[in-house]
Order: structure tokens, then C-alpha cells, then sequence
């Protein structure tokens, strides 16, 4: 198969780490028979820095010539220190989402046998975690109108959903969750919101469609009790997008480091690729990030052209690594570690 790949790498540790999904990617690649072309693309800070915009329109052309985008990581502290910045990476992340159709996160959370211990939850509890978030990502309140009133004294911003938004978003939990075990939690705050109504209330009337789904309808502060509790009870949730921004992000922990979590942005025609964490400035450079998420955002990439075996290549590979403590120092034991490169050039020569 030939792949023309989009490589945004971003801020931060996002280059380090995008280069050791490439050497991976490029591993995969010669032993499947594969040709991948990779497109680099500027993003975010950099690409402030560059040319005053953090998602130019180089960079969008380049993503939809393109079968996919694997997607490295954006932030600056001069823009976060800067509550005036009128222009900020972040602005990117959200206009690249809406401009791609980018409207479902899918963000796995899974445990390694290897890491239960790493894990700031005790064994018994997380033990069998295997859940997967929809989280719908260019809709409510991030892309709501916002502003100030009252001569800046009062600020808003108001979440608004439409149907077909909820829609389109559960009928893609309602398939995933057919090929999975079968069951669907619906989050929600319809106790209380008007918008978590209009959601629980449009994916009651879908479940005719999908019969063999166990649907359940939580509110979201009890989803984020339970996410410490039992989150093995747990297999397909789908939520809004400011509930599952705060509860994937709790849920990443689970693992044991939010360095190990892949995940899709998924719409009609391309997918996003990318690691859940972070550009963590502080480390920029320093060749200790850890890359394993952004490797295996690599292996969701080609899943998702239904090469199931390459995925699975690089998934051994990552736990093989795992197990033989070949990681960098988020994950190690002893104070043994390997820089971020020694890692991927370990995960490229083990796939």
C-alpha cells in the first residue's frame, strides 16, 4: 500500500517524538511492503513563530492531499503565561478539527500487564481496564459563542448542540461498541443542562437500531467516580466535548503515564493521529520523553486502513519493551532508562 502521511510535529517534545513514530512507521513499512511519503506541516507555536498564523493554510492543504495525519504535540508557556495573546497555538488544534470535519476523538484507555503497579490506582481495580471514549470534538461550548460584558466584568460562553451532531457521534459509538463488548454508556448532565438532554434524549431513539447494545446513561460526575473505582466496568463511552476533554484526561492515568495513550480524531473522509499528552516544554530537547504514545497513535493510523497486522506489530513491540524495561525515565525502575531515541530505535528494530 502507498500512504501519503501528513506530519504535523508541532511544539515542544512533538518532534522528538513524532521522529520515533516515523522510524517505526518506516520499519512497518519495509517489512509489510509498504511506501509511506511523508508530508511535513507547520502547527502551532512553530508555525505562529513562522508565519503569524498556528494553523496556515500550506499546512491545511497539505492534510487533506493526504491519507492521514500523524500529529506530534502544540503549546508554548509564552502563550499560556499570556492571557492577552490574541493568537495562541491552541487556536490551531481547534481550527484544524473544524476545518478536517475532526468530530470524534476516540481515546483508548487499556492497561499493560507489565505496568499495573505504575498505576497511581491499586492492581485489584484496574486490572482488565480495556474502555474506549467517543468524544465529540467540534461542537459545544470550546466552539460556542464567548465573550465579555459589563466592561469586562461578566465573561461567557454558551455550549450549543445540534442533533445531528449528537448523532453522528453515537452512531459511531453504537458501531464501535457492536464490535467490542457490546455495551454503551452515554454521558451526560441532564439533570441539569438543556444540551445533556437533547444528547440523552437522541441516543435513546438510536437504540432501536442497535438492539444487541446494553445502553446506560450516566451523569458525568458520577462517570468521573466511577472512572477510580471500577473503570473495567466500562467499555464504549461517548460524551461532549468539554466532559470528555476532563475525563479522558483522568482516565489516562490509569495506565500508569499519560506518555503511553494514543488516540484518533476521526471524520468523514481523514483521520488525526496523536499522542493524549501534551508538548511538556519542560523536557524539550532533553531526549526523555517517552514516545510510546505517539507510536502507538502510529499503529491506531494503520488500523484504521485495516492493515490490523501492523498495528499489532507495533503493539508487541511496545509491550516487548515494556517487559524488558527498555523506556525512558517516566517508566523506570532502578533509575535505569533510555533517552527517547533509544527507544524508538529499539521499538523500529523489534517490530
Amino acid at each position: 500500500m502507498k500512504l501519503n502521511i501528513a506530519l504535523l510535529a508541532g511544539d515542544g517534545i512533538g518532534p522528538e517524538v513524532i521522529d520515533q513514530a516515523v522510524k517505526v512507521s518506516d520499519a512497518i513499512a519495509k517489512k509489510f511492503n509498504h511506501e509511506i511519503n511523508w508530508k511535513p506541516a507547520l502547527t502551532g507555536a512553530a508555525a505562529i513563530d513562522a508565519v503569524g498564523e498556528p494553523y496556515p493554510d500550506e499546512t491545511h492543504e497539505i492534510c487533506m492531499a493526504s491519507d492521514a495525519v500523524l500529529f506530534g504535540a502544540i503549546g508554548h508557556p509564552r502563550f499560556d503565561n499570556d492571557p492577552s495573546a490574541k493568537v495562541r497555538p491552541e487556536q490551531g488544534l481547534l481550527k484544524m478539527r473544524k476545518k478536517l470535519g475532526l468530530f470524534a476523538n476516540v481515546r483508548p484507555t487499556f492497561t499493560f500487564p507489565s505496568l499495573l503497579d505504575k498505576s497511581p490506582l491499586k492492581r485489584e481495580r484496574i486490572e482488565g481496564t480495556d474502555l474506549v471514549f467517543l468524544r465529540e470534538l467540534t461542537g459545544g461550548i470550546y466552539f460556542g459563542e464567548k465573550g465579555r460584558r459589563e466592561e469586562g466584568e461578566t465573561a461567557f460562553d454558551n455550549c450549543v448542540y445540534t442533533r445531528a451532531e449528537v448523532q453522528r457521534l453515537a452512531k459511531k459509538g453504537f458501531e464501535l461498541a457492536m464490535t467490542r463488548d457490546k455495551k454503551l454508556c452515554c454521558v451526560d448532565k441532564a439533570n441539569v443542562l438543556e444540551t445533556s438532554r437533547l444528547w440523552r434524549e437522541t441516543v435513546q431513539a438510536m437504540e432501536k437500531d442497535y438492539p444487541e447494545v446494553e445502553v446506560s446513561y450516566e451523569f458525568v460526575d458520577a462517570v468521573a467516580m466511577r472512572l477510580v473505582q471500577w473503570p473495567n466496568s466500562y467499555d464504549v463511552l461517548i460524551t461532549e466535548n468539554l466532559f470528555g476533554d476532563i475525563l479522558t484526561d483522568e482516565a489516562s492515568v490509569i495506565s500508569g503515564s499519560m506518555g503511553l495513550m494514543p488516540s484518533a480524531s476521526l471524520g468523514s473522509d481523514i483521520g488525526l493521529f496523536e499522542p493524549i499528552h501534551g508538548s511538556y516544554p519542560q523536557a524539550t530537547g532533553l531526549n526523555i520523553a517517552n514516545p510510546m504514545a505517539t507510536v502507538l497513535s502510529a499503529a491506531m493510523m494503520f488500523e484504521n486502513f485495516g492493515l490490523q497486522e501492523e498495528g499489532k506489530a507495533i503493539r508487541d513491540a511496545v509491550n516487548s519493551a515494556l517487559e524488558k524495561g527498555i523506556v525512558t525515565e517516566d517508566l523506570s525502575e532502578n533509575g535505569k532508562s533510555y533517552g527517547t531515541s533509544e527507544v524508538g530505535d529499539w521499538l523500529a528494530e523489534n517490530v
